[in-house]
């Protein structure tokens, strides 16, 4: 564990930076540090590897004061990733990652191996071994630099905004892949990041600092966006933060319907008898493997399965991974949907049922109720009204739509 105890960091100028700090930060987690410029986050952080001096209270790790240690054993004794990675550009990415157990004075064959498995670990291609960071994309060189910090196998991995400088579709990717390794590893993580959503996504705890690095709340994610702690809190968490936490309901629960579903190859009079017992006017065509493939209209649900061509369809939208994905990822297909409503699969891609924004606001409700009798009623409460806010008018603009499909 870390034991930020009552840090403060004031420059000779006067400025305070951070003021009275104290955060105990868990073993094996994942913990961040969020808020606007100016908090002292980044501070906060090089103080743990003391590259930056505190000037009041102390830092424990593991309940010994870090100042018991010489400072490069300590910081050799954590990882640490920064925004661009932070290469070196004469050295290839075998000995980039390499770089860390070399200094602590293993062979070069042992280091290299390591760097190797652990390209291997991030998703790199062996093939990217001897090429030098001018070479590689940004997000490339950002798995470079955590398989950097991972090299020595440090109990504690520091992180400043290591993915602030890559687009987001890379971002989305380095964090799926950062939550992966943590899975497997289970190293102590400190995160900083402005990304109120980044935060959410990976925080198991979330800091959220003040200017001048006064903390304002320390919480799980979901207690966050459930009770913001005061008006600050609630403003830098932004207006969305109902829909936000629908991401900590499983669609596990969700009540799916098969009723309208027929595969390609059915015929116009199957089509026409599911049509009839299923009352649809929109049935849902999935290929001979059970992927979905779109909806059909009323016109071209006559012609049956196997005489439609896809661009007659409408499409199905993005599906969501039903009993993995969220009730928020439910929520976004269906509204993203023609028909509004939204297609399940399992892993494979097959289609196991489909559901509307109806039944999925009807879900939302229930893991509240459940939720609330198991925790905090007024916190519970506090934030159904919030989501019932957000997720209703959705439900209120495709009601037309909705009335036509199944």
């Amino acid at each position: 564990m870390i034991q930020i105890d009552s840090v403060t960091k004031r420059y000779p100028d006067g400025t305070v930076a951070v003021d009275e700090l104290s955060l105990e930060i868990p073993d094996g987690s994942i913990t961040v540090l969020v808020g606007p410029s100016g908090c002292g986050k980044t501070t906060t952080l090089r103080m743990i590897n003391r590259m930056v001096e505190l000037t009041g209270g102390r830092i424990l790790l593991d309940g010994a004061d870090i100042h018991a240690q010489p400072v490069n054993a300590l910081r050799r004794s954590m990882g640490y990733v920064i925004q661009n990675a932070g290469l070196f550009q004469h050295r290839t990415i075998v000995d980039n990652i390499a770089t860390v157990p070399r200094m602590l004075g293993w062979d070069r064959d042992r280091a290299r191996k390591r760097a190797r498995d652990l390209m291997d670990r991030v998703g790199l291609d062996a093939s990217l071994a001897k090429r030098y960071p001018y070479q590689l994309s940004g997000g490339q060189q950002q798995r470079v630099g955590v398989a950097r910090a991972l090299a020595a196998d440090p109990p504690v991995l520091l992180m400043d905004e290591p993915f602030s400088a890559v687009d987001p579709i890379v971002r989305k990717v380095l964090q799926a892949e950062l939550l992966r390794i943590q899975a497997e590893l289970g190293k102590t993580i400190v995160f900083v990041t402005h990304d109120i959503d980044e935060a959410i996504k990976l925080g198991d705890m979330v800091a959220v600092l003040r200017t001048g690095g006064k903390l304002a709340q320390y919480a799980p994610p979901d207690e966050l966006l459930s009770a913001p702690a005061d008006a600050f809190v609630e403003d830098f968490l932004g207006t969305d933060r109902g829909i936000r936490r629908l991401s900590f309901f499983t669609s596990a629960g969700l009540e799916l319907t098969t009723a309208p579903i027929i595969a390609v190859d059915s015929s116009a009079a199957q089509v026409a008898e599911r049509t009839k017992a299923s009352g649809a006017p929109y049935l849902l065509l999935t290929d001979t493997d059970g992927k979905p493939l779109g909806w059909t209209g009323p016109a071209a649900a006559a012609k049956g399965g196997a005489a439609l061509s896809v661009a007659e369809l409408l499409p199905h939208g993005r599906p969501f991974v039903f009993g993995k994905e969220s009730l928020r990822d439910a929520l976004d297909c269906a509204v993203l949907s023609p028909t509004g409503w939204a297609v399940a699969v399992d892993d494979g891609g097959r289609v196991v049922g489909v559901t509307s924004q109806t039944t999925i606001a009807e879900a939302i409700r229930g893991a509240h109720a459940e939720r609330g009798a198991a925790g905090s009623p007024s916190a519970s409460a506090k934030a159904a009204a919030a989501e019932a806010a957000a997720v209703d008018p959705a439900i209120a603009e495709s009601k037309a739509a909705e009335s036509k499909a199944v």
